[in-house]
């Protein structure tokens, strides 16, 4: 009996030996082919019961947009699932996951509450936040040919000349002053913004313009902007509150409206009206609201991060000597700048004031093997993916970042696409002027508290510092060839 059992078993190994070898080939195969599909499940914070799309909403309302999604992106990765307002949203800082949104023509729409953009008068309205997409297009067409081209020409005539006016009335307020003595408690955030708003004036519509009226009315726009954005409909049945913001949002406009109309009669009595509306309520609109909280803040970023690497502004003060020395300054010789260029890429990458951005797809679709279905939003975290991938020191501030040319999949303060920012050529050239012409004229000192980590901030829809008080400085003169 023994005897039989083990030849039976011995003549049954073969036969295992191949069902087994099969059975593991089809789980291989298995293996390979889910791999090559979309995956069902995203990582993120469980849905148990609603609890969970409730407290992901609640984060994004309390602590800001960009605080909220570095938070869950560290917590399960750089793709994840959360919710707002109850829709499903995509966070994403995964560098090849961030250029295949940006590169496809289905993802151009974006999201926010089509009441508080209402609000604001973005709802199909400019380019900025216009979720109409046929009208989207339609505008971006007039903006990029405005935006680029001969005007960029123009434009490094209007920013030295505009920065140059602001520092001599800095200097002008206190007739005391002479030519060696430093400029003390300068409002740097504020000057920044005056300059910025008059150059905006300057390129688009050239009328006389109380900037220390306007820019008020700028803040508390931006500032309604940024708290209406992803708020619930049912926040806006409250007609105290939506009254609060409605005024906030419509101060801006009716100013902007004024100037508008000056610039329409001036053209009128000159026989020169050539589609003003156009020009002036949305160029010079957009500019308005875009502007001021996003290119001055960035160069205030700039200028502390400046002051923290005191071997880079010594790079940077040579390179000015040796490529613009006193010859009046030229959109020429800004491109050859490249320690200016390296610099302003490396601040946009390190501590960028806008550090995400939102968008919604239009058609289903599938992105690094996750299903997204139509009508999904999508956050992508570029100020996340530029800490996480590519970059030699991807968390210090270093020039050695940009030795080489950034590949745009891993560089995106910008963004690239069909819905690239339009004004990206524009705000270069102004960055640039603008640090240019202060810094070959003074250095900027600061207080010992002021450092970029010390600095109070918040993240929502821009990173920006928390302005309880007036920021100041010192500008202290500089002689050519002292540094």
């Amino acid at each position: 009996m023994v005897s039989v059992s083990q030849n039976a078993t011995v003549a049954r190994s073969p036969g295992i030996a191949v069902a087994t070898g099969t059975l593991l080939l089809l789980v291989c195969l298995l293996l390979v082919a889910w791999s090559h599909t979309d995956k069902n499940t995203v990582p993120g914070p469980s849905f148990f019961m609603g609890v969970g799309p409730l407290l992901s909403y609640s984060r994004f309302i309390w602590t800001g947009i960009g605080a909220a999604s570095n938070y869950y992106n560290e917590k399960y990765g750089d793709l994840v699932r959360v919710w707002i307002n109850g829709e499903e949203t995509l966070v994403i800082s995964r560098a090849s996951a961030v250029h295949h949104v940006l590169k496809h023509g289905h993802y151009v729409s974006r999201f926010g509450s089509k009441l508080g953009l209402s609000c604001v008068g973005m709802n199909e309205r400019g380019i900025i936040f216009n979720n109409n997409v046929t009208l989207w297009r339609k505008m971006r067409t007039y903006f990029t040919k405005a935006l680029t081209g001969p005007g960029l020409q123009q434009t490094v005539d209007v920013c030295v000349s505009s920065t140059q006016a602001h520092l001599d009335a800095l200097r002008g307020a206190n007739t005391e002053i002479t030519a060696s003595d430093s400029l003390g408690n300068v409002d740097v955030l504020s000057l920044l913004r005056s300059t910025v708003v008059d150059i905006s004036n300057r390129l688009f519509l050239g009328v006389p313009l109380n900037e220390k009226e306007l820019l008020p009315k700028i803040k508390k726009y931006f500032d309604t902007w940024q708290s209406v954005l992803i708020k619930p409909d049912v926040y806006f049945k409250f007609d105290w509150i939506h009254q609060r913001h409605n005024t906030a949002a419509q101060e801006l406009q009716n100013a902007i409206e004024i100037l508008v109309d000056q610039k329409r009669k001036a053209m009128e009595q000159a026989d020169k009206l050539d589609n003003i509306n156009f020009t002036a309520e949305l160029i010079f609109a957009q500019m308005v609201i875009a502007a001021p909280d996003t290119l001055s803040i960035s160069l205030f970023f700039m200028l502390l991060l400046l002051k923290e690497n005191p071997d880079v502004e010594l790079q940077l003060l040579q390179e000015l000597d040796t490529v613009i020395g006193d010859r009046p300054i030229q959109n020429v010789e800004l491109q050859k700048l490249q320690v200016l260029e390296s610099f302003i890429n490396e601040c946009l990458r390190f501590h960028p004031v806008v550090d995400f951005t939102m968008r919604r797809a239009i058609t289903d679709d599938i992105i690094d093997g996750y299903r997204v279905p139509k009508g999904t939003n999508i956050i992508l975290n570029t100020g996340r993916m530029h800490r996480t991938e590519f970059f030699c020191k991807p968390n210090e501030f270093s020039l050695k970042n940009f030795e080489k040319n950034a590949p745009r999949r891993y560089f995106q303060a910008f963004g690239s696409g069909p819905r690239a920012c339009v004004g990206k050529h524009i705000a270069m050239v102004m960055m640039k002027s603008i640090l240019v012409t202060l810094l070959y004229q003074y250095s900027v000192c600061l207080h010992e508290d002021l450092t970029l980590g010390c600095l109070p901030q918040t993240n929502n829809l821009t990173q920006q510092p928390v302005e309880a008080e007036h920021i100041t400085v010192r500008f202290l003169p500089r002689k050519r060839g002292s540094w």
